[in-house]
């Protein structure tokens, strides 16, 4: 039989430990899942199985080792009786050298075995001990694992079928109601999720994915559905068409571009038929990348009951002649100083150039200076953070500046400039982004 050093047991435990506190440390950004994810998690059940035959191996030997024991004690009883008796069987006052020769060599084996058995006894005594302090800390492993991949297997079956399917499934599981919105010119709906009781006037906020994502993913990086019923409000989660390589996509133009479909056109009717739906009040769009480019271009458009738009690390072209005269509405532009994919600067360029970074696209300063105009609001040439915010998990400290317009600005309107020092493309937000989008939004009535 195999057997195993307590270092080796301790090993096991602390890995099985540690895999279980870094998946419960990991949010993944909530991102959805992809091959090194799945990789990740047969690994880690390998890892559990592995650990559940060893600690059956380990029970082997703690019993074997136990009955070797018992069989050393009763062989320690014998010779102590074999001693005795040789002992006994000495005639009073005869002195060892009289002694027959064949019971001192009987008695010098007794004696020797004897020792033998007490070292014996003592190695397996300590062996024993290392063994149930080791297992004492397995079976506190065991329990965590099994919790941890019944999790994993509740989250697997959540995310799997379409991404509509997967959305509806994400919505449902928090308590909130699904209703599907169909568009006459797509095939496929959109979820829009309200709380099971919504109340006439509640706001609507349409979320949308970035480029190459879904309304399932993006919801798990930026989870707003789960907040419909605490806080409220309608939640539309539609789905960008595919390029040729299966990649969604938002078109933030007017249709004629080479993406050659009219998102807005979609958008706005989206809207409508959710509003026959439950009868919404203000309308907020937030975006991420991609979405936040199209959540812009739906300010432009006019967007009937659109107050505000967010948009997290998606900017507008440099050309802004497609977006005069737009209304102004409350904009809060988040961004990353280290986002490499979309620029904090922007980018200089033709909206028809074809280079390696695309159209040129306006920096973050640009368009809260943009923003700020149509609302009437004055950019001070030195402005200066009213608050610092911790938002960025991958970032330590507090690395998030948060400005804001507050000269001139028509009334209801809001501008500010979320800058994130050092955060990326996907920045690490958890739970306090969530509340401070969702407070930010439903602030802008």
């Amino acid at each position: 039989m195999r057997r195993w050093t307590a270092q080796g047991w301790r090993c096991l435990a602390t890995a099985a430990a540690c895999a279980v506190l870094t998946v419960a440390l990991s949010s993944c950004a909530g991102e959805g899942p992809d091959a090194a994810t799945s990789e990740k998690v047969l690994a880690l059940e390998a890892k559990a199985h592995s650990l559940e035959e060893s600690l059956e191996a380990l029970q082997e030997e703690n019993a074997a080792l136990k009955s070797e024991l018992a069989t050393l004690r009763q062989e320690q009883a014998a010779y102590a009786q074999a001693q005795e008796a040789a002992e006994a069987a000495r005639e009073p006052g005869e002195e060892a050298a009289d002694f027959e020769e064949g019971r001192e060599q009987q008695l010098a084996a007794l004696e020797e075995g004897q020792s033998r058995n007490d070292r014996r006894f003592d190695e397996l005594d300590s062996r024993l001990q290392e063994l149930e302090e080791v297992a004492s800390k397995v079976d506190l492993v065991l329990p965590a694992i099994e919790t941890w991949f019944k999790g994993v297997n509740d989250r697997v079956k959540l995310l799997e079928g379409t991404d509509l399917e997967r959305t509806v499934k994400l919505a449902e599981a928090v308590g909130g109601e699904v209703h599907f919105i169909d568009h006459p010119d797509r095939e496929e709906r959109a979820a829009l999720v309200t709380p099971l009781e919504p109340i006439e006037g509640n706001p609507l906020i349409v979320s949308l994915h970035g480029f190459g994502g879904n309304s399932a993913d993006h919801s798990l990086y930026i989870p707003l559905h789960k907040r419909v019923i605490a806080d409220g409000f309608g939640l539309l989660l539609p789905n960008g068409i595919s390029d040729a390589e299966g990649r969604r996509f938002w078109n933030p133009t007017d249709g004629f571009g080479k993406a050659r479909q009219d998102d807005a056109a979609y958008l706005t009717e989206l809207v409508a038929r959710a509003k026959e739906v439950k009868d919404f009040g203000p309308v907020y769009f937030f975006g991420y990348s991609n979405g936040g480019f199209m959540s812009y271009w739906m300010a432009c458009q006019g967007l009937p009951g659109l107050r505000a738009v967010a948009s997290l690390a998606g900017t507008s072209y440099m050309d802004d002649a497609a977006c005069e005269g737009a209304a102004p509405v409350s904009v809060l532009h988040i961004h990353g100083t280290g986002d490499n994919v979309v620029r904090f600067d922007g980018i200089e360029g033709d909206t028809d150039a074809e280079n390696e970074d695309g159209p040129g696209y306006a920096g973050a300063l640009e368009m809260v200076r943009r923003w700020g105009e149509r609302a009437g609001c004055d950019w001070t040439e030195d402005p200066q953070p009213y608050a610092t915010l911790d938002l960025d998990e991958y970032v330590p400290g507090a690395e998030t500046r948060a400005y804001r317009l507050e000269s001139g600005c028509a009334e209801g309107i809001s501008i500010e400039l979320w800058a994130g020092e050092g955060s990326s493309h996907g920045p690490g937000y958890g739970d306090a982004f969530t509340s401070a989008l969702l407070d930010w939004l439903l602030a802008q009535q």
